[in-house]
C-alpha cells in the first residue's frame, strides 16, 4: 500500500534529480577549468558520454538512411556547439545567469509559430529577464563575452530541438548515442587543440568521466524514465525549474552570488517556460532538457 501511495512522487522526484545531477555535474567540471580549460573540459565530458552511449546502445545495430544520417548529423554538431559555446560562457558568468539566458532559446521554439495574445505574455517575460541580466548601460557586473556565449549557445539549443524533431521517428538510443558521437567530432578537437597532452592525465581522465556520468548519463536516464511515466506538460514545467536550481547549486558548490535583480530575472525567466509549458498547444514542442 505504501509503494502505491508514493508511486505518482517517483517521476517527479527523478526529474528533480535529473536537474539537480546536471547542476552539480556541470559545477564540478567548472573546477576543471584552470587546469584544461572550459574546451578541455567539454571535450572530456562530451567524448565520455558519447563513448558510454554507444557502448549502451550499439546503435550499428539499426540501419540508419542517408537522410537519417544527415539529420543526426546536424543535431549532433549543434549539440557539440551548444555544449562548447555553454560551457564558455560559465567561465565568466554564473551557472544559473548562463541557464537563464540559454533557456531562451527553446522559450523562442515554442513560440514562434503562435500568435495567441497569451504566448505575447511569456514573451514579455522573457523579454523583461534578459534585459535584467544583460549588461546594458553598465546596470550589471555579468562579462559581455560570456554572456554572448550563452546567447549563442540559448540559439544552438533551439535549433537543437528544430533538429531533433526531424530525427524524432528514430529509436531515442539510436539518435542520441550518434549524436553526440557528431558532436565529440567538433568538441574533442578543440579541447585536444587548447589543453594538449593535460587531457591524458590519469585524474583529469578520470573527473572527465565522472562529470560525463554525473552531468549526462543519469539525468538522461531519470529524464527518460519520468517521460514515460509523465505528462509533457507536467514534464515541462518541472524542467522549467533548471535555471533556478542551477542558481543554488551553484551558490552552494561554487559561492557564486547573484544580486537582486539577477534573482528576479531568472524568476521572470521561469515564469516564461511554466506558463508556455501550460498554455501550449499540444502539437508545440515541450521545452526540452538541455545537455549542457
Amino acid at each position: 500500500m505504501q509503494t502505491s501511495r508514493f508511486a505518482p512522487l517517483v517521476p517527479v522526484l527523478a526529474v528533480l534529480g535529473a536537474v539537480t545531477s546536471l547542476a552539480i555535474g556541470t559545477s564540478y567540471a567548472k573546477q576543471l577549468f584552470p587546469l584544461i580549460g572550459a574546451q578541455g573540459t567539454s571535450a572530456l565530458r562530451v567524448g565520455f558520454s558519447a563513448l558510454f552511449l554507444l557502448l549502451l546502445w550499439r546503435p550499428w545495430r539499426w540501419h540508419t538512411s542517408r537522410m537519417d544520417a544527415a539529420a543526426i548529423l546536424r543535431y549532433g554538431l549543434t549539440l557539440g556547439v551548444m555544449n562548447l559555446l555553454f560551457y564558455m560562457a560559465i567561465r565568466t558568468i554564473p551557472f544559473g545567469i548562463a541557464v537563464a539566458i540559454e533557456f531562451t532559446g527553446p522559450l523562442a521554439v515554442a513560440m514562434w509559430s503562435s500568435r495567441r495574445v497569451v504566448d505575447f505574455v511569456w514573451v514579455g517575460c522573457t523579454v523583461v529577464g534578459l534585459l535584467l541580466l544583460l549588461p546594458l548601460g553598465g546596470a550589471q557586473a555579468l562579462d559581455p563575452v560570456g554572456v554572448l556565449y550563452a546567447l549563442g549557445a540559448a540559439a544552438c539549443w533551439g535549433m537543437y530541438i528544430v533538429f531533433g524533431k526531424r530525427a524524432s521517428h528514430l529509436h531515442a538510443g539510436h539518435t542520441v548515442s550518434l549524436g553526440l558521437a557528431a558532436a565529440a567530432l567538433v568538441v574533442v578537437p578543440i579541447g585536444v587543440a587548447h589543453a594538449g597532452s593535460l587531457l591524458l592525465d590519469p585524474k583529469i581522465l578520470l573527473a572527465g568521466a565522472l562529470v560525463a556520468v554525473v552531468s549526462s548519463a543519469i539525468p538522461m536516464s531519470l529524464e527518460m524514465m519520468a517521460l514515460k511515466r509523465l505528462p509533457k506538460e507536467t514534464f515541462g514545467i518541472l524542467i522549467s525549474m533548471e535555471p533556478a536550481v542551477a542558481a543554488l547549486w551553484a551558490m552552494l558548490l561554487l559561492h557564486e552570488q547573484l544580486t537582486h535583480l539577477q534573482w528576479l530575472a531568472i524568476g521572470f525567466t521561469v515564469l516564461a517556460s511554466v506558463g508556455s509549458t501550460l498554455t501550449a498547444r499540444r502539437s508545440r514542442p515541450v521545452v526540452l532538457p538541455v545537455d549542457g
